[in-house]
């Protein structure tokens, strides 16, 4: 079994092994990193050998930390070593073992959206759909707040309704956003866990978004990832990503960043405390956001372009249409659940 693992701005590293009665054997590590002694490369292949095929990855990598001792790992730690393992093991994927789809679900208002990232991250874990990204294009303004913030708290209700903006509640946590059509890039990924299997939460954030941050710097923006979720340039916020992972073996991740943008009326419609902004080193939630459209000079649709280039050069996709049976599953949901004051006000 052969698994290959490049580390983000580190070394490529690579497992070869076998397994016997259900246990690894016979495991070879290599790749183009540095590391001091060199036989702390062995002690750390003894560690794996007879560990259970289908142990909890922190064995793994308890296993190994403690056969490193003080050796000094360069462009590669221990982390990476499980990767590589469970990707030999064929327990965690890599974007080149998966063949995406780009769907076009053309414009859709806010409850539909809601409703169609749900429907889509569940066809992918049942395997009725391959991994696929879609990128939303908005019928209507919208506010959608994440799963487990207070309603109340975090909206103005009487304002989103004198801006005509509709709230929803989206299936994932994080916080909330205000959209117009035209305004944002809202993208959603929808790949089996085994894609991020062996990362953490936050780790997975930054790898299913970095074909982003690529395709921002090749348009000139000094991108960059900010733990745990926010994509950001030295003039502020440029958007914020979100993830649910459902019982199915799906991951949804999903990324509104920002355009354009009337700050005016997000602040009017938002209640942003200050407790919110006090880790930003801002007082305006206008200042923390720092929109493409300044950045670049480009139209939406240039920006949008730029970024499914990079995504394709990088990982490959094919253009599908939405389906009609995604699209009747999509809007029976929207109506029994998105569009359900109960659903709205769960958390009050």
């Amino acid at each position: 079994m052969h698994g290959e693992f490049k580390v983000p701005q580190g070394k490529l590293v690579v497992a070869d092994l076998e397994v016997t009665d259900g246990k690894l054997a016979d495991i070879r590590l290599s790749g183009d990193f540095f590391l001091e002694p060199e036989d702390a490369l062995g002690r750390m292949s003894d560690a794996l050998e007879g560990l259970p095929a289908d142990a909890p990855v922190r064995v793994y990598e308890d296993a190994v930390e403690r056969a490193r001792q003080d050796a000094v790992m360069v462009g590669f730690d221990r982390h990476s070593i499980v990767i590589t393992v469970l990707r030999a093991l064929g327990r965690s994927s890599s974007w080149a073992d998966h063949q995406f789809e780009l769907l076009d679900t053309g414009l859709q208002h806010p409850a539909m959206q809601m409703a169609l990232d749900e429907v889509i991250t569940r066809q992918v874990g049942d395997g009725q759909r391959p991994p696929t990204l879609r990128v939303w294009e908005w019928a209507s303004n919208a506010v959608i707040i994440g799963s487990f913030q207070s309603l109340s708290n975090e909206v103005d209700l009487e304002a989103a309704a004198r801006h005509d903006t509709t709230v929803v509640r989206r299936i994932s946590g994080g916080g909330a956003m205000f959209v117009e059509p035209g305004n944002t890039i809202t993208y959603s990924l929808y790949v089996p866990a085994t894609l991020v299997e062996g990362m953490s939460f936050v780790e997975s954030y930054a790898f299913l978004d970095a074909w982003v941050i690529r395709a921002l710097r090749e348009l000139g923006v000094e991108a960059s990832y900010v733990p745990i979720n926010d994509i950001v340039s030295p003039g502020g916020k440029i958007g914020g990503a979100a993830q649910k992972r459902v019982s199915n073996g799906a991951v949804l991740h999903h990324v509104t960043m920002s355009y354009d943008m009337d700050a005016s009326k997000m602040m009017d419609i938002l209640r942003i405390g200050r407790e919110k902004l006090s880790d930003k080193g801002h007082i305006s939630a206008g200042k923390r956001v720092d929109p493409l459209r300044s950045q670049t000079g480009l139209s939406r649709a240039e920006v949008v372009d730029a970024m499914l280039q990079s995504f394709k050069s990088s990982y490959g996709f094919s253009r599908v249409a939405l389906d009609e049976s995604t699209r009747q599953a999509a809007e029976e949901l929207a109506r029994s659940k998105y569009e359900d004051p109960a659903w709205l006000n769960r958390v009050p």
